[in-house]
């Protein structure tokens, strides 16, 4: 599902080496490492196949980038520590790409598809004009998936609190602020995490 605008889609990855160390109650190590590779390569093709022209992943994992390279999506080792800063990076690349529409998609999204991502992308494309889409966590509080049009349209502010603060960064920029009810609500993060999404990851390809 294509989009008219040009898009970019951003993936941030920490180091495959203790992964989702929360979930160290209920997946061994190398269980873990490879629950991240999994949903890397979910969230790339789900990225592509929604119309991405451009998917960046961004980390300072060696193994992560040539896990990424091999499906397909360009590479960019992360200079400075933070998410924020990391996105900051891929973003000013995305842009000299021609990026139009920057979407951000961490990797522990276990409903990620391209249905998900293609609602993202469209609802930033709807009218052609400013826009931050968000998809907040399903606690209300964080921010799970974001897009942005332009790119730069906003500061990234993910950390505490974060669905508040971009919500207020849009409104100061005089942006179309717009929530989506989304499968991306849903993080992996926790055992408790973990629990929640079993029924829904039947016959999926994530376990």
């Amino acid at each position: 599902m294509p989009t008219m605008a040009r898009t970019a889609a951003v993936i941030p990855v920490r180091a495959l080496e203790g992964a989702k160390s929360r979930l160290g109650d209920v997946l061994d190590a190398e269980e873990r490492r490879d629950l991240v590779a999994r949903l890397l390569l979910r969230t790339i093709a789900a990225a592509r196949d929604a119309g991405a022209a451009d998917i960046l992943v961004v980390t300072d994992d060696p193994e992560v980038r040539a896990l990424a390279s091999d499906a397909g999506a360009e590479t960019l080792v992360q200079r400075q520590p933070g998410l924020n800063e990391a996105l900051d990076e891929a973003r000013r690349l995305a842009v000299v790409k021609g990026a139009e529409i920057l979407v951000v998609l961490p990797v522990d999204l276990p409903l990620v598809d391209v249905e998900a991502v293609g609602a993202l992308i469209a609802a930033a494309d709807a009218d052609g004009g400013r826009a931050v889409v968000l998809v907040p966590d399903r606690h209300g509080t964080g921010t799970n998936a974001l897009a942005l049009r332009p790119p730069d349209v906003i500061d990234f502010a993910f950390g505490p609190s974060s669905r508040s603060a971009h919500a207020a960064l849009a409104a100061e920029a005089g942006a179309r602020y717009v929530e989506l009810d989304s499968p991306l609500a849903v993080d992996l993060d926790t055992a408790e995490d973990l629990l929640l999404v079993e029924d829904r990851l039947i016959g999926r390809d994530v376990a």
